[in-house]
């Protein structure tokens, strides 16, 4: 019998090369068991029973009704890191455009039309701008990109200051702040990565532009409602920041003096497709075959490792009944080997190993069990 897998957008084939013989790629997304993903909005869908699982090539879920998936029981992977490559090199380039000038700088040659060489000796003092090294680059929010932006920037001669309230630690050549409004005071360039939730939605706002530089440039490769844009707009028009860098374009912000257009760059690279696509078949397949769970954002990790002769039961129960399924010595009346998995916000996910391999005898549902599968 074979897993049905549907693909949603185009799927690197290098990742799709990953699927073993059991998988098999379909174009009817009723009968799939799986769903890979990269920017297709989801909202709207209806999920039939036979889903289980979607794998978004990529970090970002904000395509994904993740807490509609949580109440069916399907789990929603993402890819955290695998595009980290690809944006951090994308935000070193964003640093580069602004310090040097280089959109203005371009659309201004390209423009020249007789007498070149000697229109360019005249006019390129115009463009003139500053380097990148010994200036401060402030990280706001220091996971898999936040911290190759570090290493990379710090290699080219850059200070770097971080703050990120969920990190704890040190990262060498980071000095760490635990007050956003200190850090950015000192910053020449300050670059966001940090998911975009209700916590923070438009994080970046007036109070944060006025305790900015004036000279200071923002980088915005993350998400584009991490940024209030119209006290952004304001700020840039009142001289409080010099600059907006931002892979997210739309209406508001195009043609917008001291604002540079990148058209949505960030993971857009073979490598960071091929990275993407690869990590979502991977945790899609250790799901299926074994019941772990590995970067799920609506339940949380639960890894018992590869499957043995020994049969597995997942169980999708309200957070309040984790515990009870988690610390249980037996389980249909079979003893519990092994167990793992825990709550994520209203909903909470099971997996045993059970002392049997005779998991068809098992199927044995309680009242406050909303999924249950068993290998």
């Amino acid at each position: 019998m074979y897993v049905n897998i549907a693909t949603l957008n185009k799927i690197s084939q290098v990742g799709l090369s990953h699927l073993k013989d059991i998988y098999k790629i379909v174009d009817d997304v009723q009968s799939a068991h799986g769903i890979l993903v990269r920017s297709q909005d989801m909202h709207s869908m209806e999920f039939s029973d036979n889903l289980l699982a979607i794998a978004r090539a990529g970090a970002g879920v904000n395509n994904i009704p993740t807490d509609k998936c949580a109440e069916q029981g399907i789990v929603v992977f993402n890819t955290p890191g695998a595009n980290a490559n690809a944006v951090k090199e994308l935000v070193l380039a964003g640093m580069l455009l602004a310090a040097r000038h280089i959109p203005a700088a371009l659309t201004w040659a390209s423009s020249l039309e007789e007498n070149v060489s000697a229109a360019v000796e005249k006019g390129k003092s115009q463009f003139a701008g500053t380097e990148i090294m010994g200036k401060t680059l402030g990280i706001v929010g220091l996971g898999a990109i936040g911290k190759k932006v570090a290493e990379a920037a710090s290699s080219l001669g850059m200070e770097i200051s971080g703050y990120d309230p969920f990190f704890s630690g040190s990262l060498e050549n980071v000095t760490i702040y635990d007050d956003i409004k200190e850090m950015l005071a000192g910053c020449d360039y300050v670059t966001i990565h940090v998911p975009a939730t209700d916590s923070t939605k438009g994080m970046f706002g007036s109070d944060l532009f006025d305790s900015m530089k004036e000279s200071a440039v923002l980088l915005n490769f993350s998400r584009d409602k991490l940024v209030n844009e119209s006290q952004l707009l304001e700020a840039l028009d009142a001289g409080k920041i010099a600059a907006y860098v931002t892979d997210f374009p739309n209406d508001g912000l195009v043609d917008k003096d001291k604002v540079i257009l990148l058209p949505h760059l960030g993971a857009s690279t073979a490598e960071a497709e091929d990275n993407c696509a690869t990590m979502a078949v991977e945790q899609l397949m250790d799901y299926f075959e074994n019941g772990n769970i590995r970067n799920s954002v609506n339940f949380p990790a639960a890894d018992l490792g590869p499957k043995g002769d020994k049969s597995r039961v997942s169980l999708f129960v309200p957070a309040s009944c984790v515990d009870s399924y988690l610390n249980a010595d037996e389980f249909a009346g079979v003893k519990v080997l092994k167990s793992a998995g825990g709550a994520r916000g209203d909903w909470g996910y099971v997996l045993l190993e059970l002392d049997t391999s005779e998991g068809y005898s098992l199927m044995t549902y309680g009242s406050n069990i909303i999924k249950s599968r068993i290998w």
